[in-house]
């Protein structure tokens, strides 16, 4: 069913039926996700939205603009408010048109004259137009409506003008005989004794609207019994979004960092789940060809580095300044240039220091052991994902070439000075054979990995820290994860699950039997974890 007939067949049951305002397709999201019947395309709202006041001032283009996008963002039907149709029975001919080719399921137009005004504006000219004009649109509406199921509700404004409850009463049998398919009436009154009995007098068989903005204290239940079908709640997304933004920003302003609205503000899921980007990475996954697949990237910068001493004192060494640009920058810089944008850092040590633009930031315990750290940000391991220390240089072709390679886990290794310093992560791989004395293609070699870890017998090849995860290796890496978190036993060479290195967890994969792939690279990378390894990339950059 289209919103037309979803309106039309919910007017058909029990209740009352609630509508909420709303001004674009979020706060109409919001309207539906609340759980209202349908959705009220404020002309109040859509005008605050543009900073204008409820004055005819946006024109019927602007106003549609707005209800067309709550038509694509929301489920619910859409009633839209029509001001008194832009102008005379001619006009309302055109805006049946628009409005019904944009989905809408239901028009409100009013008697007032054009340009109207809010009905709660005090002390502004209020005219109204003549019952015969107006009773003329609802006609107009009729005849140029393609569906039965489009609806109009006629609207006066008489009690709000102070022309009386006859004349109120003289006009909505007038606008219900002319064919309406509801009507409003509307009231400035404090209490709801006003609507109240107009709705006692009602003796047409059009269903009543009312909108109780004013006689706020009103519930929709006793509205019902007394007559009202249709319960507007107009204006009341807008008028509490502004305070709420209000205070946001005025705390801002005063101290001046994010952190203080935490109280006010969703987290940015909450955005994601309601604008639909779940649904987007669902799609991306189901239409896009592989190497268009988005790919992101996780950056683990968690720990401290005492091997650095005052240099990372009141930093991460990811933070360290290398001829003009930190480490972390020079990593987006690679992975930007690679096609790969989104990007995450996981943080702890000294976190405040890390305020690169455009990462995602996950904080971990400095203390925890990699795998934990990884595990913060276990929310992006979706997808395809890049995995790599927060201490590392490389050249920018490793990263082509883990983009270019099949494989759940494909870990970058190099084969050279395997000699070197003590608590590198060394690895063992099934196919190499150690004697070839290094003469091969660069970059033409791929193995399988049999063991990795700082203490591997028969090691032939160092694993640089980076990493490229399917989306089924990165499953398989966090049910690895899960199955061991909270256990005390020692996982690998770690002494337990909580201290396990990233090594650990990849050697209990090949120990499940998945295929760890892994790719050659002949130098093309820096890892900084001492001064020395410092003032070498000082040197070599």
């Amino acid at each position: 069913m289209d919103g037309k007939q979803r309106l039309r067949e919910r007017i058909g049951q029990p209740g009352p039926l609630l509508v909420a305002g709303a001004h674009d397709g979020l706060t109409a999201k919001l309207v539906e996700e609340a759980g209202f019947d349908a959705v009220w395309a404020s002309g109040f709202e859509i005008s605050a939205s543009h900073c204008v006041p409820d004055a005819n001032i946006l024109t019927m283009a602007d106003q549609l603009r707005a209800a067309a996008w709550m038509v694509k963002s929301s489920v619910l039907p859409v009633i839209a408010d029509c001001d008194n149709g832009y102008g005379n029975a001619i006009n309302v001919i055109h805006m049946v048109k628009a409005y019904e080719s944009e989905g809408i399921a239901a028009v409100c137009i009013e008697d007032n004259v054009f340009p109207k005004r809010c009905s709660f504006y005090a002390g502004v000219r209020r005219e109204l137009a003549p019952v015969e004009e107006h009773a003329g649109k609802i006609e107009a509406v009729l005849a140029t409506r393609r569906s039965d199921d489009f609806m109009v509700i006629a609207r006066t404004e008489a009690l709000i003008a102070g022309w009386g409850m006859d004349e109120a009463l003289m006009r909505g049998r007038a606008y219900a005989d002319a064919g309406a398919d509801f009507v409003l009436i509307h009231s400035k009154s404090p209490s709801a004794d006003e609507v109240m009995e107009f709705a006692r007098q009602w003796d047409r068989e059009a269903p009543l609207v009312c909108v109780p903005t004013i006689y706020k204290s009103a519930d929709a239940t006793s509205l019902h019994a007394g007559g009202f079908k249709v319960v507007i709640y107009a204006n009341h997304v807008l008028r509490s979004g502004i305070k709420a933004q209000r205070e946001a920003l005025a705390r801002i302003a005063r101290d001046q960092r994010c952190d203080t609205v935490d109280d006010l503000v969703v987290p940015l899921n909450d955005v994601y789940e309601l604008i639909g980007v779940p649904q987007m990475k669902a799609d991306e996954k189901s239409y896009l060809p592989a190497g268009g697949t988005a790919v992101g990237a996780i950056v683990l910068a968690a720990g401290a580095t005492p091997g650095l001493g005052e240099l990372t004192k009141d930093r991460p060494k990811t933070m360290l300044d290398v001829k003009g640009k930190s480490i972390l920058a020079r990593q987006v810089e690679a992975l930007n240039s690679s096609g790969i944008k989104d990007i995450s850092v996981v943080v702890g040590w000294k976190k405040e220091a890390v305020t690169l633009p455009n990462v995602r930031k996950y904080a971990a315990d400095g203390s925890s052991g990699e795998m934990a750290s990884l595990m913060e940000a276990a929310d992006e391991l979706d997808r395809r994902t890049l995995v790599l220390y927060g201490d590392l240089l490389f050249d920018q072709e490793i990263v082509q070439r883990l983009l270019q390679t099949e494989g759940d886990v494909v870990l970058v290794v190099d084969r050279n000075d395997l000699e070197g310093r003590p608590g590198r992560d060394l690895v063992r791989t099934r196919n190499a054979t150690g004697d070839d004395n290094g003469r091969f293609l660069h970059g033409s070699r791929s193995d399988e990995l049999d063991s990795i870890g700082q203490k591997i017998d028969g090691a032939n090849g160092e694993w640089i820290g980076m990493l490229m995860l399917s989306e089924k290796g990165a499953a398989a890496l966090k049910a690895a994860w899960t199955d061991l978190e909270g256990g005390k036993g020692a996982v690998h060479e770690a002494a337990n699950i909580g201290a396990a290195a990233l090594t650990d967890l990849l050697q209990v994969l090949v120990e499940r039997g998945l295929t760890v792939n892994t790719i050659d690279t002949y130098k093309g990378w820096m890892e900084i974890d001492t001064f020395e390894d410092y003032q070498r990339a000082w040197a070599q950059l």
